[in-house]
């Protein structure tokens, strides 16, 4: 192994990309992470993630663990377990259903209570408004500049999984605020492992099993009242 190679520094971060279902968390991270794009909407179930590696500079080199969070409502009881070891936030809405945005705060309050760094500040979080390419989306440039300083948003992008618009630039500029803030000495509140550890996974599993069992209790006295 050369010299070279020898100074080059691993990280590894988590970051959570959330929002309403449908509103496109999926297509952006397999159009970032696989260079890819499907018409066909899928539904995620519970939580799904993707590995991107990311050559950033001579010296670093960035895994970045994005973390695919269920939008439907019925599975936000799990959003605790899901968030843990995250050290930043994407919260993507759809410009072409208004209503997603009108959500945007839900998503944004409900990190800032279940996650934080390690010096207890909140984790930094991207807005992004997907579906740019659809002619009848209207982009308030002005407005989501003026949302994203109220709420402390360290920016927000308008992007196209489909036509990918802004997908590399976005997560780009997040990379780079996540490293200036590491290089403050900011970190997650917990340790994370490449490969995650088996109790974590073995926690997920577990809550899972206890929530669908205690809906499954609930709709079975439902039933039989």
């Amino acid at each position: 192994m050369s010299s070279s190679e020898k100074s080059v520094t691993e990280h590894l971060y988590k970051v959570l990309v959330i929002g309403e279902f449908g509103v496109g968390k999926t297509s952006i991270i397999r159009r970032y992470t696989e260079d890819k794009f499907s018409p066909n909407y899928k539904l995620t179930i519970g939580v799904d993630f993707a590995l991107k590696p990311i050559e950033w500079d001579s010296t670093k080199r960035v895994n970045l663990q994005l973390w695919d969070i269920a939008g439907h409502e019925r599975f936000g009881h799990m959003t605790r377990v899901y968030y843990k070891y995250a050290i930043a936030a994407v919260i993507v809405f759809d410009l072409s259903r208004p209503a997603t945005f009108d959500s945007v705060l839900k998503w944004y309050l409900d990190v800032n209570q279940k996650v934080m760094l390690a010096n207890e500040q909140p984790v930094p979080i991207l807005l992004i408004a997907n579906k740019c390419d659809l002619e009848d989306t209207v982009l308030d440039s002005k407005m989501l500049e003026e949302f994203c300083q109220q709420h402390n948003f360290i920016g927000w992008f308008a992007t196209s999984a489909k036509d990918n618009v802004n997908i590399e630039e976005a997560m780009r500029f997040l990379v780079k605020n996540i490293l200036e803030l590491t290089a403050e000495g900011a970190k997650p509140s917990e340790h994370i492992s490449l490969h995650q550890d088996k109790d974590y996974f073995d926690t997920i599993d577990e809550e899972e099993e206890i929530s669908n069992n205690s809906e499954e209790d609930t709709k079975s006295k439902c039933c039989s009242i």
